[in-house]
């Protein structure tokens, strides 16, 4: 995985206020946005990018693409994703919240099939500090470094990157996975990224209640990462069996195909489960995020003797 501002980045739903407004933003990081799709809007311009009515259209006259970044609406990115991946696109973003499920399973379905990378729906994006800006993070509160970030939160993951930017520990990366039901790519995936990342020295994984990722995640980093990774996880303060957003539906979602996990905590639904699969996996956990800069200091110190 190699973000740079050389990477060639596509904006679909740009002519959308959201999509416009942080199309101006990435370009301003020095993102080398190339070009953007909205149908029915070809021949314009968004802040000086071109604008396409179509993905094959826009490679046509820009070259091959690397990333694209979604802003569609929640029933037209099934449509955005495929026409991406059929003109050869194979690393997607997926900003927009709430895309039908079943739309969410055919897509993943198609990028195993084409070696695509998916990352969200709902998720802020990628930002590499210093480099590239590939969705709505907050860049200002990000540096240049050597800490990873993979987080199920997206505004949580910017107070910990100014928690870890204020204690001097610049970002390698910061992913936000996504938060709706189901999503393209998992905390193991990410992980298995940064552990082969040369610019990452430590991880921090941030969770959350709902679902049973973060206990799959913490079996994943005791069996094959090598890593240092610090975890924290939100909701400890939520009643037991309450549904709480997007947290509760993925939780929900779960329950719902019967499907059963090999996980180290029990009752997955509660943040002390996965916190104490953390632990069981000799994982630090942070109990809230201003203590995570010491502990990611901790570990590194380790590391280095």
């Amino acid at each position: 995985m190699n973000f740079t501002p050389d990477t060639k980045v596509l904006i679909q739903g740009i002519t959308d206020v959201i999509g416009s407004t942080h199309a101006a933003l990435m370009k301003a990081y020095g993102t080398n946005v190339v070009a953007g799709i909205s149908p029915g809007c070809g021949g314009q311009t968004v802040q000086e990018i071109p604008v396409f009515d179509m993905v094959e259209q826009a490679l046509r006259k820009v070259g091959p693409v690397d990333v694209t970044v979604i802003f569609v609406k929640p029933y037209a990115v099934l449509d955005a994703a495929l026409e991406a991946i059929g003109a050869g696109i194979r690393q997607i973003i997926i900003i927009t919240e709430g895309m039908p499920p079943l739309d969410m399973v055919k897509l993943v379905r198609k990028a195993e099939a084409t070696d695509t990378l998916v990352l969200g729906p709902n998720t802020p994006g990628i930002i590499v500090p210093g480099k590239v800006l590939l969705g709505i993070h907050k860049s200002n509160f990000y540096t240049p470094g050597s800490v990873g970030l993979i987080s199920r939160s997206g505004t949580l993951t910017y107070e910990i990157a100014l928690q870890l930017t204020q204690a001097k520990l610049g970002q390698s990366i910061a992913v936000g996975i996504g938060s709706d039901a189901i999503l393209g790519s998992s905390f193991a995936q990410w992980l298995q990224i940064l552990d082969e990342d040369d610019h990452t020295e430590a991880i921090v994984l941030v969770g959350e209640i709902g679902g049973s990722s973060e206990e799959e995640a913490a079996q994943y980093i005791a069996a094959a990462i090598d890593k240092p990774v610090v975890a924290y996880v939100a909701g400890h303060h939520a009643p037991k069996g309450k549904r709480l957003g997007h947290a509760g539906d993925i939780m929900a979602a779960r329950l719902s195909t019967g499907k059963t996990f090999n996980i180290i905590g029990a009752d997955p639904d509660t943040a002390q489960s996965k916190i104490q699969a953390f632990k069981s996996a000799k994982i630090p956990v942070a109990s809230s995020p201003a203590e995570i800069p010491n502990l990611v200091k901790k570990v590194l110190k380790q590391k280095k003797k």
